[in-house]
């Protein structure tokens, strides 16, 4: 497959993204595995949760390609609500099929990064849906996250049992010094 990542725009998003970003979104409850949801959000919840995040000043990114169109989205967000974990993000990328295998993902992953160690978070955490997924896992090797583990036939999609693979990523100094509150 041809990369395309060196023609791709990383920017926030815009209000008018937003009804974008959750029709890939929807598309990928829908379709796929990487999100154990199983009804997409509206338009209104989508739009709740993405303020939830960017108003606590959270990673979170559009790709574009050179004429604008929307490829796929990426955000951090917390990996649990308790205190201790604040220092800790999840991460979550979605793009559009026909832009999957372009490098994408590796642009918006890597942005990611930058953005959530400039904002003083430590750790990153992966949870992959489905051990099948082995694109996400090989994106997420490339640029350093070590496996963690797995949940095993954890959740019930599109008449299977899925699995969440857990990986890894410190950011900027990790767990060697301690943290600024």
């Amino acid at each position: 497959m041809k990369d395309i990542s060196s023609n791709v725009e990383i920017l926030a998003p815009t209000k008018a993204d937003l009804p974008f970003l959750q029709a890939i979104y929807s598309d990928a409850v829908l379709t796929g595995t990487a999100s154990f949801e199983l009804e997409p959000p509206d338009l209104a919840e989508f739009t709740r949760r993405y303020h939830a995040l960017v108003d606590q000043n959270f990673p979170y990114f559009v790709a574009k390609n050179a004429v604008g169109k929307l490829l796929g989205y990426a955000y951090a967000g917390p990996y649990r609500p308790r205190l201790a974990y604040r220092f800790t993000v999840e991460d979550s990328i979605y793009i559009v099929p026909d832009a999957q295998g372009l490098g994408v993902g590796r642009v918006l992953l890597s942005k990611l990064v930058e953005d959530a160690t400039k904002k003083g978070f430590r750790q990153m955490i992966a949870v992959i849906g489905d051990s099948q997924h082995r694109a996400s896992i090989a994106l997420h090797e490339r640029l350093g996250f070590t496996h963690i583990g797995v949940f095993h036939d954890i959740g019930w999609k599109q008449n299977r049992w899925l699995d969440s693979v857990l990986m890894q990523k410190s950011l900027g100094s990790g767990a060697q010094t301690p943290a600024e509150l």
